[in-house]
């Protein structure tokens, strides 16, 4: 296994390749991956937080290499960035939250998801995901965010899109929500400051920020839907269809992946100390997501919904070419 920055000007150009809907990786070098050895190398598109844990883990107990794989990983910081270059070629599967799935899937682009990546735990009281307001605030219910600014690691994504549900189901009026964009590590700092007044965030920034004084007023994620699928692993329809036995040995390590982190909740939060930056102490204090080991139609179907409720998209998206 490797682990490299993914290259910038080899993105720009899937950004470019994108836009006109290029084809899958197998179109640069056709049919099957190339062996080294008995194993396949494959390059995987992934994030260095939290939701990643199981491929991390699979990968470090020898799942992939048992079913002939040999991953490198190449880290990005956003979905934005890992779309584009699998559907360009750069990678040959990548990581991302369903909502940007569904997004480019309207937009033509012809992806493919291979296995789940994680979920909300389903608990409103302790998730990974939450929307935190500074201590003394009183915003008390997520109907209070109406005219107060919000902040989102990403505008027109899951973080808004599932923070104005929660204040739809709560009685308050999604559209008077002023979302601002702004980077999780920025986001602690921001709120204790007062330049924002809520903000929507993720572990391990949720810890921090609750470390900070700050008050959790919904957990978004598991409010929004209790089974509710975060993110995949994805590649493009052509790349699945000429690269058939990568796709489905791939596929199995990860769902063997998933269910070893799932029931081996102490080793998947212990690998987070090999490729993220999260300290000791806010490890053993955040909360994990839930590693699901199957793809539900219905949990992508929802996401589509959403989107188009909260104009991610808009058109209805038909998702049965995105599924396996």
């Amino acid at each position: 296994m490797k682990k490299t920055l993914g290259p910038v000007g080899a993105l720009a150009a899937a950004v470019a390749l994108a836009a006109c809907g290029g084809g899958g990786a197998a179109e640069s070098g056709g049919g099957e991956a190339p062996t080294t050895g008995s194993l396949t190398p494959v390059t995987v598109g992934v994030m260095p937080i939290v939701d990643t844990a199981a491929i991390f883990l699979g990968e470090k107990e020898g799942i992939f290499a048992e079913h002939g794989l040999d991953l490198t990983f190449e880290m990005a910081q956003g979905g934005a960035a890992i779309i584009p270059a699998v559907v360009s070629g750069t990678y040959d599967f990548g990581f991302s939250n369903v909502p940007s799935l569904i997004v480019a899937t309207g937009q033509g682009l012809p992806l493919r998801l291979i296995a789940p990546a994680n979920t909300t735990t389903g608990d409103t009281t302790s998730d990974f995901s939450a929307v935190v307001v500074p201590e003394g605030s009183d915003i008390q219910s997520p109907s209070d965010l109406a005219g107060r600014t919000v902040a989102v690691s990403t505008l027109k994504n899951i973080g808004d899109v599932t923070v104005s549900h929660v204040v739809k189901g709560a009685g308050g009026d999604p559209s008077a929500v002023e979302f601002v964009e702004m980077p999780f590590p920025d986001m602690p700092a921001a709120l204790a400051s007062g330049r924002v007044d809520a903000i929507w965030v993720l572990e391990p920034f949720l810890t921090i920020a609750k470390n900070d004084g700050g008050r959790v007023i919904s957990h978004n994620y598991a409010e929004t839907d209790p089974e509710l699928l975060i993110a995949a692993y994805f590649t493009t329809g052509d790349y699945a269809a000429k690269n058939s036995d990568t796709v489905e040995a791939f596929t199995a390590a990860m769902v063997e992946s998933q269910s070893f982190a799932r029931d081996n909740p102490d080793e998947a939060r212990a690998i987070l100390g090999e490729y993220t930056e999260i300290s000791p102490e806010v490890r053993e204090q955040l909360v994990m997501p839930e590693f699901p080991t199957e793809l539900s139609a219905a949990a992508v179907d929802l996401h589509a919904d959403l989107a188009l409720e909260y104009g991610l998209v808009t058109e209805p998206v038909d998702v049965a070419a995105l599924l396996p």
